[in-house]
C-alpha cells in the first residue's frame, strides 16, 4: 500500500481516490433546505450561553448579573490551554448565571449565562489583524484562541490547539463533504461565502505551513465543488477534490483514508499520519476573527424536516433556544404524532428534550421530521446477522460491542475498541431488528468514562492520602531527629557544664588552700607580733580579722592571770582568816557588789545562829576550784574560737564572717562559765553544811541574780570584758571577807 507524499499528489491531481470499509447509502433529503439562501435570525428575547461548548476545560466567568455587556465581549477566561472564551453573541443584559438544559443527550443541566437582548444588536469595539503574516504566529494562535473558535464541523476540538502543533504537516484537508443526510449548512456556506473560506485557508497555512492543501467536497454539491474552485484557482498548491457520496465519508479517519490511504492508529491523532483537518465553518470563523477582529458568536444551522414548512439555513447567534428556530422554519406541530426535534443530523444526532436547549458551536441542524419520517419499529432480538459488521466505516465488531455494552461488561467493550466507534450509526440504520446500537455503545462510553473519572478522582486521593501519609512520617522523623540533636546538645551542654564545674570546683579548692595557708602564715605573725602597735585599721578585712583573734587572745590570758590571783588571795585570805578590804581601783560595779554582800551578812547575823565556820571556809575553798576550773575550762575554748593551727582556716572565715561579735561571744560564754561554777560550788556547799549550806547557797544565789542583772545592763559596753572580771574578784573578796567575819565571830564566842 503506497502512501508516499508524492504518489498521493499525482494521484489527487488526476482524481484517483482510494475507499473505507463499509458504509451506507441513506435517502439525502438534502434539496429541501439547500435552495435558499442563509437567512438571518432575528434575535430572540433571552439567549441562553453555556459556558463550555468544546472539548477541554470551561472557562472562569467574569460577569456578573445585572451587568450589561455589548455583541462580542467575553463572558469567560482561563489561562488553561484547552478552555475556549465565550462572547455575548448579543448586546443586553446579563440576567443569571446558573443551571440551564444541555445541548447534550443526556438533557442535564449545565453552568449557562443568561442575556436579555436589547435588540440594538451593538458590537464591542474590534480590532481585526490585516497584516497577520508580518505578525509573529504566537499572536495569531493567539488572536483565534480569544475569538473562541473550536471545531464545528465535530466533537468542538479548540482550534489553537490543533494549529499551535510542531510537527511536520504534510496535508491540510479541509473538511466540505457534510455526508449526512438533511444538513446543507456547509453547503451553503461554501456557495455563498467561498472568498472567506479560502482567506481562513490562507491563515492556516501560514501557521501550519503544509505541504499540500486539499478542499474535499462530496459530489452532490456541484455548486460548491464550483465556488470552491474559483476561490482557489489563484493557488495552485490548494485542491478541490470531489469524493464519491457516500455515508460516513466525511468522518475524519475516513475522509483521510480517501485522499491518503493512510490509517489514523488507534487512540491517535490525525497528526501522527502528517494530516490536520479543518472544517469550512472553522475557516470562516477564523477569517472573521483575523480580517474582522470578530469572535465566534453566530454560526450557520440547518432547520429541516417534514415537519416545517419553510426549511432553510439561518444565521443563529450562539445560544439562540430552539424554539425560536422553529418559529422561524414554521414548524408544523399537527404533522407529528407526538412532538420531536432532533439536533443534528437522522444518523448522529440526538434527541432534544426541551424547546429551550440552546444553539452552541458544534450545532449544524435541527431536523423536525413529521410521522413518516420519524416512524420507528421496535426493538428485537439481534439475529446474528452481521450486517453491522458488514458497513462499520471503523472495521469494528458492533455485535460483540453491542452484547458487552448491555450486559456492562466495559472492560471487554474497551478490548473491542469501543471509543473507536465514531458513532455514525450506520450498524443502526442497516440493523434488522431495529437494534438503537448507537445508543448503547454512548451509554457504555459515558459510564467508562465516569468511571475514569472516579478512578482519577480515586488515584488523586490515595495520591493525597500517600502524600500526606509521607509528610507526617516525615515530621515525625524530623521531630525525632529534632529531638535527638537536642538530648545530644544538652549532653554535650551537662558535659561542658561538669567540666567547668569541676573546673569551679578544683578553683575554689586552690582558692581555699591557698586561703588557708595565707590564714597559717598571718596566724603565725600573728603570734610572732601580737603587739597593739602592729595593728592597722586601713590593713582590710584580712587585717581586720587577725586583730580581732590576737585581741581574743589576750583577753584570754588576762582572765587565766586574774583568776589565779583572785584564786591565790582568797586561798591565802581563808588560811590566815584575814580580813580583806577593796582596792581603790575596783570600778563602781564592783563596789555595788561588796554592798550586797554586806546586806547579805547582816542578813544572816539578824536572821540565822552561829554557823559553822569549818563548814563555811570548806565551802568557799570548793567554790574556789569550782571557779578555777571554769577559768580554765573557758580558756580553753577561747583558744579553740581564736583558731590554732589545726582549724585555722574555719576560724578566720568565721571571723571574717561575723564582723565585731566574737569579743561579745566571748565574754556571754565566760559569764556563762561562772555562773556554772556557781551552782557547782553551791551544790558542794550543801552536801558539806547540811542546812547551813542553803544559806550559804541562797545568798550564793541572790549574788549571782545581782551579777546577771548587771551583765545584762552592762552587755553593750565597751569595757564589758574588764568590769565582769573587777566584779568577780570582788565577789571572791566578799565571800573571803564574810568567811573571815564569821571566823571571828566564832572565835569570840569561844572567849566569851
Amino acid at each position: 500500500m503506497d502512501n508516499n507524499f508524492d504518489d498521493i499528489v499525482k494521484k489527487l491531481e488526476n482524481n484517483e481516490l482510494w475507499d473505507f470499509h463499509g458504509g451506507v447509502f441513506p435517502a439525502e433529503q438534502k434539496t429541501l433546505s439547500n435552495q435558499n439562501l442563509i437567512a438571518q435570525l432575528p434575535l430572540s428575547k433571552y439567549l441562553y450561553v453555556p459556558v463550555k461548548q468544546h472539548i477541554g476545560v470551561e472557562g472562569q466567568v467574569i460577569v456578573s448579573e445585572g451587568q450589561a455587556v455589548l455583541k462580542g465581549e467575553p463572558l469567560t477566561q482561563s489561562s488553561n490551554p484547552f478552555a475556549v472564551p465565550i462572547h455575548a453573541p448579543s448586546s443586553g443584559k446579563i440576567l443569571s448565571i446558573g443551571e440551564h438544559v444541555s445541548a447534550h443527550p443526556s438533557g442535564l443541566p449545565e453552568l449557562t449565562i443568561k442575556i436579555e437582548t436589547d435588540q440594538q444588536d451593538r458590537w464591542l469595539p474590534l480590532t481585526p489583524m490585516v497584516d497577520y503574516q508580518k505578525q509573529s504566529k504566537m499572536d495569531v494562535i493567539g488572536a483565534i484562541c480569544n475569538a473562541g473558535i473550536s471545531g464545528m464541523g465535530g466533537a468542538g476540538f479548540p482550534t489553537h490547539i490543533k494549529i499551535g502543533t510542531t510537527k511536520q504537516v504534510e496535508f491540510l484537508i479541509i473538511n466540505g463533504v457534510e455526508c449526512e443526510p438533511y444538513i446543507t449548512s456547509d453547503d451553503r456556506l461554501m456557495r455563498e461565502h467561498a472568498w472567506q473560506i479560502r482567506q481562513g485557508i490562507d491563515v492556516l497555512c501560514h501557521l501550519l505551513n503544509p505541504k499540500c492543501v486539499v478542499i474535499a467536497i462530496e459530489k452532490n454539491k456541484p455548486e460548491a465543488i464550483e465556488a470552491m474552485e474559483v476561490a482557489c484557482k489563484e493557488n495552485s498548491n490548494y485542491q478541490v477534490v470531489d469524493i464519491p457520496t457516500k455515508y460516513p465519508a466525511g468522518g475524519e479517519k475516513q475522509l483521510i483514508q480517501v485522499l491518503t490511504n493512510r490509517e489514523v492508529p488507534a487512540k491517535g491523532l490525525p497528526i501522527d499520519v502528517g494530516v490536520i483537518m479543518h472544517n469550512v465553518g472553522t475557516c470562516f470563523a477564523v477569517s472573521d476573527a483575523i480580517f474582522s477582529g470578530k469572535p465566534l458568536v453566530q454560526r450557520v444551522v440547518t432547520v429541516t424536516g417534514g415537519a416545517v414548512e419553510t426549511p432553510g439555513n439561518f444565521w443563529a447567534p450562539i445560544g439562540t433556544p430552539v424554539s425560536h428556530l422553529f418559529n422561524e422554519a414554521n414548524y408544523n406541530s399537527k404533522a407529528q404524532k407526538q412532538p420531536q426535534a432532533i439536533m443534528g443530523g437522522p444518523m448522529m444526532g440526538f434527541s432534544i428534550t426541551d424547546e429551550s436547549v440552546p444553539v452552541v458551536k458544534t450545532t449544524n441542524c435541527i431536523l423536525l421530521p413529521d410521522a413518516k419520517e420519524s416512524q420507528t419499529r421496535k426493538e428485537q432480538a439481534c439475529i446474528r446477522c452481521g450486517a453491522c459488521a458488514d458497513v462499520c466505516p471503523a472495521n469494528l465488531l458492533p455485535q460483540q460491542l453491542f452484547w458487552h455494552a448491555k450486559g456492562k461488561e466495559l472492560d471487554k467493550a474497551q478490548d473491542y475498541n469501543l471509543f473507536d466507534c465514531i458513532e455514525c450509526g450506520a450498524c443502526a440504520y442497516v440493523c434488522p431488528s431495529d437494534i438503537p446500537l448507537v445508543h448503547y455503545y454512548r451509554v457504555a462510553k459515558s459510564e467508562i468514562k465516569l468511571e475514569q473519572d472516579e478512578k482519577v478522582k480515586a488515584d488523586k486521593a490515595r495520591e493525597r492520602f500517600e502524600k500526606r501519609a509521607a509528610r507526617l512520617i516525615a515530621e515525625q522523623e524530623a521531630r525525632d531527629e529534632k529531638h535527638r540533636l537536642a538530648a545530644e546538645a544538652r549532653k554535650q551542654a551537662m558535659s561542658d557544664s561538669g567540666n567547668t564545674a569541676k573546673d569551679k570546683i578544683a578553683a575554689a579548692l586552690a582558692r581555699a588552700k591557698a586561703k588557708k595557708e595565707a590564714t597559717a602564715k598571718g596566724m603565725s605573725n600573728a603570734d610572732e607580733s601580737i603587739a597593739p602597735h602592729k595593728a592597722n585599721e586601713n590593713s582590710g578585712t584580712k587585717a581586720s580579722s587577725n586583730e580581732r583573734v590576737q585581741a581574743a587572745i589576750a583577753r584570754a590570758k588576762a582572765k587565766k592571770e586574774a583568776a589565779q590571783k583572785a584564786l591565790q588571795q582568797t586561798e591565802s585570805k581563808t588560811a590566815n582568816l584575814e580580813p580583806t578590804e577593796i582596792s581603790d581601783t575596783d570600778s563602781a560595779d564592783s563596789k555595788v557588789m561588796l554592798q550586797d554582800a554586806d546586806v547579805a551578812d547582816t542578813l544572816d547575823n539578824k536572821d540565822k545562829p552561829a554557823i559553822d565556820k569549818k563548814a563555811k571556809v570548806a565551802a568557799a575553798i570548793a567554790k574556789a576550784k569550782a571557779k578555777k576550773l571554769a577559768q580554765q575550762q573557758e580558756e580553753k575554748e577561747a583558744e579553740n574560737s581564736i583558731g590554732y593551727p589545726d582549724n585555722t582556716n574555719s576560724a578566720v572565715e568565721k571571723n571574717t564572717k561575723e564582723t565585731q561579735s566574737d569579743d561579745i561571744q566571748a565574754e556571754n560564754l565566760a559569764l556563762k562559765k561562772q555562773r556554772v561554777a556557781a551552782a557547782v560550788a553551791k551544790a558542794k556547799a550543801k552536801k558539806l553544811a547540811a542546812n547551813s549550806d542553803q544559806v550559804i547557797a541562797d545568798d550564793v544565789t541572790t549574788k549571782q541574780d545581782t551579777l546577771q542583772s548587771l551583765d545584762k545592763d552592762n552587755k553593750e559596753s565597751q569595757g564589758l570584758d574588764q568590769k565582769k572580771q573587777r566584779i568577780a574578784a570582788a565577789v571572791a573578796k566578799a565571800k573571803a571577807k564574810k568567811a573571815a567575819k564569821d571566823a571571828s565571830q566564832k572565835t569570840e564566842d569561844d572567849k566569851s
